[in-house]
């Protein structure tokens, strides 16, 4: 080569020279760009929430295991344990004439004993006890927790029952078997029954002509199936009534017996609202489906019946009681659900003795919707 002339690089061999520095990519291999690294993350971010709800949903397992056993514990326990009994007492009732008498009087026009164990007659006003059908039990009551069907209360179907176990259906709240009875039975106001009136209705009871009827099981949802077997306990009752000369005491027990509260009190979760008592607002729906609600009772002059005469009181009772048959049928009126003519049939003396008992309650200011 001539001296001076321009040397010509020699060029490089790439052969031995790693693909990776000549940029290419190498099968298998990714390069390490932005795009990858947030894929990972997405991965690694997939990964961790998945394995998230996965122990989620492995406590939220545990957590309903633990609530059906402590559930079933619960309920267990609850039917176990209730309905508290005792054992029906020994007792055989004489059923003297005297008894029957009181018995049946009691039954027909305070406690009622043959209007909700019996038929009532919705074709005529108050819809008055059909005569021939006393204690054939029937009557149905659909409520929103249950569907309650009055069961026979006639010798067919309880003659084999002793005294002291229906003395304890009606005051402690449970059947023969050891079953509750649904409070629509009112043997919570049973309680205050004198040990005598509680044994004149027995014996006026096992007089009535026997029927052997074909009524259908009463059904109550949960969970008042299980609220109800914790309401009967054992009770003594009192030897008797308080005397008849102490009218306001007379008359509360008249009014316990026969329910007046129940029916003149608003609820709520079948429970009386404090400081609600007779002030009346309770809704019925009849059986033609209209809305009836139950007068204030109390002393409020205004709501109530505080501007009422006892004379007006009574009246009010035997307007009803004493009307002609004629008198009694509806002729497009709208029945009530007040068995007037049952009640009705009290004594002059008894209206009076709940009339003295109604003046003494607080007077409470509730307008209720006619």
């Amino acid at each position: 080569m001539a001296a001076g002339a321009a040397t010509r690089p020699t060029p490089k061999d790439t052969t031995s020279i790693p693909p990776a520095e000549l940029g290419q990519t190498v099968r298998g291999d990714t390069p390490h760009t932005p795009t990858r690294q947030f894929s990972s993350r997405l991965f690694v971010v997939d990964h961790v929430m998945k394995r998230l709800v996965f122990l989620a949903l492995k406590v939220v397992a545990v957590v309903v295991l633990v609530l059906a056993v402590v559930a079933g514990a619960g309920w267990t326990y609850v039917m176990a344990a209730y309905p508290r009994l005792a054992p029906p007492r020994a007792l055989k009732v004489a059923g003297t004439p005297e008894q029957v008498a009181r018995g049946a009087y009691l039954s027909h026009h305070v406690v009622g004993c043959t209007d909700c164990h019996g038929e009532r007659d919705w074709t005529r006003y108050s819809a008055p006890q059909m005569p021939g059908r006393e204690g054939h039990g029937g009557m149905t009551f659909r409520l929103p927790v249950a569907t309650l069907h009055a069961p026979n209360i006639t010798p067919a179907a309880i003659g084999t029952w002793t005294d002291g176990e229906v003395l304890r259906a009606m005051t402690d709240g449970v059947s023969r078997d050891g079953r509750p009875l649904f409070p629509m039975m009112p043997y919570e106001n049973f309680r205050v029954l004198g040990q005598d009136d509680a044994e004149a209705l027995i014996a006026y009871v096992r007089t009535l002509a026997p029927a052997v009827t074909n009524i259908p099981a009463s059904t109550v949802t949960f969970p008042m199936n299980l609220i109800m077997r914790t309401l009967p306990t054992p009770v003594t009752l009192p030897a008797h009534a308080p005397p008849r000369t102490d009218r306001v005491a007379y008359g509360r027990y008249l009014a316990t017996i026969a329910s007046c509260a129940t029916c003149h009190t608003r609820m709520d979760r079948g429970r009386p609202i404090e400081g609600m008592d007779y002030a009346g607002g309770f809704e019925f729906k009849t059986r033609l489906g209209h809305a009836q609600f139950s007068a204030n009772i109390t002393p409020d002059v205004e709501t109530g019946i505080g501007a009422w005469t006892e004379q007006a009181f009574i009246g009010r009772f035997k307007a009803v009681a004493d009307a002609p048959e004629a008198e009694l049928v509806l002729n497009g009126r709208p029945n009530t659900e007040m068995p007037w003519r049952d009640y009705g049939g009290m004594t002059t003396d008894d209206l009076g003795a709940i009339y003295a008992y109604l003046r003494t309650v607080p007077a409470v200011r509730n307008r209720v919707p006619r």
